[in-house]
C-alpha cells in the first residue's frame, strides 16, 4: 500500500492526530490515506459524547472495547481518525464533533468541504 502525500486541509503538512489511542488506517497515529483506505479515515476528530452515542445509533460503536481487535474503546475526549463520509453525515444531523483541522487529511475534501470542516474545527493546543 503507498500511502498518498501527508498534507492536510490547510495545505501544509500533515500533523499527527493520536498515538493514545493509536490511529489511523496505518494505524500510525496520523490520518494518512491510501487508494485500499475505502473509508477514508481522513478527518482527526475530538471525540464526545454526543457524537459516539450518534455513531453507536447508526451502527459504528467506537465506544465498546474490542479486546479481540486489540481497540480499548473511545471515550470523550480522545483524538480518532473518523472516515470523511461518517463525519459528513454527524455534521448534517448537528452532532459532528471538532475537528483537528492541522491533523485532517486534504482526501477528506473528497466527502466534506473546507467550509465545514473550519465550522467545527477545535483549538489547537
Amino acid at each position: 500500500m503507498q500511502m498518498y502525500e501527508a498534507v492536510n486541509v490547510l495545505g501544509e503538512a500533515l500533523q499527527p492526530c493520536s498515538k493514545r489511542p493509536m490511529t489511523g488506517f496505518f494505524r500510525d497515529g496520523s490520518c494518512n490515506t491510501c487508494w485500499e483506505d475505502s473509508g477514508s479515515h481522513t478527518v482527526c476528530a475530538l471525540m464526545t459524547a454526543e457524537f459516539l452515542a450518534w455513531s453507536k445509533y447508526v451502527g459504528n460503536d467506537l465506544s465498546t472495547p474490542r479486546p479481540e481487535y486489540g481497540f480499548a474503546g473511545l471515550k470523550p475526549g480522545d483524538r480518532w481518525c473518523l472516515c470523511a463520509a461518517r463525519f459528513a453525515d454527524a455534521a448534517l444531523e448537528g452532532c459532528a464533533p471538532k475537528v483537528m483541522l492541522a491533523s485532517t487529511h486534504r482526501d477528506a475534501l473528497r466527502e466534506v468541504s473546507l467550509a465545514v470542516l473550519k465550522e467545527h474545527a477545535a483549538q489547537s493546543k
